[in-house]
């Protein structure tokens, strides 16, 4: 396999890259990245099958790297190594397929390494293949929307709006079972409401307190709950990390 370290401390780096060269020699380190953004930088220039992923890093860190990840149409496996176990729950929302506490364990680690070897490339490109869409009624018939395209997802009534840059078509898949169907490929927002990641634009508040969401391609205002506005803040600090002057 193919793999990117990523901690924002060069020893810690260090560490996991000499426990994967003390294992089986199924795993190449082709690159380290102390950021998420330098995770996405190296998973654009070439083929990863995994990420060793730290969660507390400066700018992008890797919660909000790993939702990014999970929208590829060729995302890698993420496995987080961190200090801090509070942030479990967080981690598997993400699409982790398991989860390390520092110092890691050579025993451990080769478990979470076979976790990770446990669907074969065919098999992940059948899935992709298969999976990536959205089936939807549009004028009469039938319109099969890849998962990448959609911006929007709202319930409505027994249906689900699906929006994307053509408009907007009907399914009656359930957003629960989108979300379970395609784990990282959207951001719930509210409990009648799925939104793409990369789409989300502005947080805004009107004067009795609610929060809306404005999304790149798609004029819908999408309002936002209570408890799930810390994820739209932190996903919208991740993707516009710098301080503003």
């Amino acid at each position: 396999m193919k793999v990117v370290i990523a901690d924002d401390e060069a020893p810690a780096r260090a560490r996991l890259a000499a426990l994967l060269a003390a294992g089986d020699g199924h795993c190449e380190v082709v690159g380290q990245a102390a950021n998420g953004a330098e995770v996405l930088a190296h998973c654009e220039r070439q083929h990863v099958d995994l990420v060793l992923l730290d969660i507390r890093m400066p700018g992008m860190d890797g919660i909000a790297a790993a939702l990014v990840l999970a929208t590829r149409p060729d995302p890698p496996a993420v496995i987080f190594v961190t200090a801090y176990d509070e942030h479990a729950l967080a981690a598997f929302d993400a699409n982790a397929i398991d989860y390390l506490l520092k110092p890691v364990r050579p025993e451990r680690l080769a478990r979470a390494l076979d976790k990770a070897r446990a669907l074969s490339r065919d098999q992940q490109e059948a899935l992709a293949a298969s999976g990536h869409y959205l089936n939807a009624s549009y004028r009469g018939g039938v319109l099969r929307i890849p998962a990448h395209e959609a911006i929007l997802l709202r319930a409505d009534s027994k249906y689900v709006e699906v929006w994307h840059a053509s408009g907007m078509a009907l399914t009656e898949e359930s957003l629960r079972a989108i979300e379970e169907r395609l784990p990282g490929a959207f951001l719930r927002v509210h409990r009648n409401a799925l939104v793409a990641p990369g789409r989300v634009r502005e947080l805004r508040r009107d004067p009795g307190g609610q929060l809306s969401l404005l999304l790149h391609g798609c004029d819908q205002v999408v309002e936002v709950s209570r408890r799930h506005a810390p994820d739209v803040r932190h996903l919208l600090r991740a993707l516009d990390p710098a301080p503003k002057p």
